[in-house]
């Protein structure tokens, strides 16, 4: 009975949920794409080949079960397969909408590689979780015992919240602090709501608070509350602060350069309705402005849709490399150029003109030859510059770590060359007794999908390190 719900990728064609018109959505921050409809999940699901070996689940970095609730989804199982797929996920809802599954799971599916069409594997991990909050399968965090034992977590960003997740749900005391008024981390105040509105992350929170997840905010390590303190009051430490040092472009300190980290939190502060003096005085605003974004990641895809709808007279992007070896997500291009963006390939920032800035030097590039990784490296082209008018400039270069170990005084902490904590990559381990590090703080900027990975990583590690130390304390 079940095979013959499935296989159906040569009769049914991929069909993505409705997109809303650019026109429409251009207009507001909520989320662009449609949520499927119970008969529409069911079918698009049922385009699974159940394939024997499924590389959708071996290049997901979590590993989700995805043929196993697709074929749920399919016979309409959806509680069933709800819990398939929090089961390896501790934040389901979430992936679905913001993971690039066109270079993950979806990416190498089977069936996309024979020329039929991938399945639409990050649109049905929204339904299902979506639908089991609307039917309350998504139940509180209840441990069946307590521990005594204590975690203090550093950074709530979606690593620390998926350990907070793992280590509550077996009954340790967990507190976790952040920089911020509310938790989430980038989710909240990085990643803008037409990707992932705001109640999807805080409904999270909110679960976490109800099951005793205790949370510190506006509390700045080094600062408001040492690592020390933080050291001594738990019995094991994690960090997952991420990484939030913009780099840098040089002489660009004139009004109206502004960093991308800083223009995207006030752009979803004023979502969340605060008082964004910034936003205000136009200084983080796009309203009304020619607006020239510098990067071709995911963050610079943030700033360029953002700012249309903000009101940008123009936006373009300018890339020094082409739209093939571009690293953001091929389908968030497509949605920024149906809005109006216009992206400048093989061009790259020599300076800026005018205080406040009026203007961008810009260099025209080719491609030679390949660097030590295989992508083809820009040269500049002789005679081709010219200057690109703007009256806001958003940095979107990517993200470093700050210097941890000078910040929070504790030189004791390695770091890799690059700045980041060392750590073992599986367990989390820092150079500290009873310390843990996990997400972009350990690996660099990457997914949210990999810091969910880490975060659970290490949660794995710390629960076996507390149960360590608490047979050393019996003996």
């Amino acid at each position: 009975m079940a095979g013959q719900k499935m296989l159906k990728f040569t009769v049914v064609d991929r069909d993505m949920p409705e997109k809303r018109p650019p026109n429409l959505r251009k207009q507001d921050f909520n989320e662009i794409y449609a949520d499927y409809a119970r008969d529409k999940a069911a079918e698009q699901s049922s385009r699974c080949s159940q394939c024997g070996v499924p590389y959708c689940q071996t290049h997901c970095p979590l590993h989700n079960n995805i043929p196993d609730w697709l074929r749920l989804t399919a016979e309409g199982r959806l509680q069933e397969a709800y819990e398939i797929s929090q089961a390896t996920n501790t934040f389901p809802e979430i992936c679905g909408r913001i993971c690039p599954q066109d270079r993950l799971c979806e990416g190498n599916c089977v069936i996309e590689q024979s020329g039929h069409g991938t399945v639409t594997i990050g649109s049905v991990e929204k339904y299902i979780t979506d639908t089991a909050f609307e039917n309350g399968w998504v139940k509180p965090i209840r441990p069946h015992a307590e521990r005594h034992e204590s975690v203090g977590i550093i950074g709530a960003g979606p690593g620390g919240l998926a350990a907070a997740d793992m280590l509550r749900r077996q009954g340790v005391q967990v507190t976790v602090y952040d920089r911020y008024d509310r938790g989430g981390g980038l989710l909240t105040y990085g990643i803008p709501g037409f990707k992932l509105e705001k109640d999807i992350v805080m409904q999270r929170i909110a679960q976490l608070e109800d099951g005793g997840v205790q949370f510190v905010l506006n509390c700045n390590v080094g600062e408001d509350l040492s690592f020390d303190a933080i050291r001594g009051k738990h019995d094991a430490v994690l960090i997952t602060t991420g990484v939030y040092k913009t780099r840098d472009l040089p002489d660009s300190e004139a009004d109206g350069i502004v960093n991308a980290i800083d223009y995207l939190t006030a752009s979803n502060r004023k979502s969340f309705g605060d008082d964004v003096p910034e936003y205000e005085s136009g200084a983080l605003n796009a309203a009304g402005k020619r607006v020239v974004v510098i990067g071709g990641g995911d963050t610079a895809m943030d700033c360029l849709r953002t700012a249309v709808r903000q009101g940008a007279e123009s936006v373009k992007c300018l890339y020094r490399r082409d739209r093939a070896n571009m690293p953001g997500s091929q389908r968030e291009t497509a949605n920024a150029e149906e809005e109006g963006v216009e992206f400048i390939w093989l061009a790259a920032p020599q300076g800026f003109e005018g205080e406040p800035v009026s203007g961008v030097k810009v260099q025209k590039m080719r491609l030679g030859a390949p660097d030590a990784t295989g992508r083809q490296m820009p040269e500049v082209i002789a005679g081709a510059d010219y200057v690109e008018d703007a009256d806001l400039v958003i940095k979107a270069l990517g993200f470093e770590p700050e210097d941890i170990p000078t910040l929070w005084g504790v030189p004791e902490l390695a770091v890799t060359r690059w700045g980041t904590i060392k750590a073992d990559f599986t367990t989390g381990k820092t150079s500290l007794e009873g310390v843990y590090a996990a997400g972009d703080i350990v690996r660099g900027a990457s997914l949210v999908v990999w810091a969910i990975r880490d975060g659970r990583d290490a949660a794995t590690a710390i629960l076996d390190f507390l149960g360590q130390s608490a047979t050393v304390a019996a003996e």
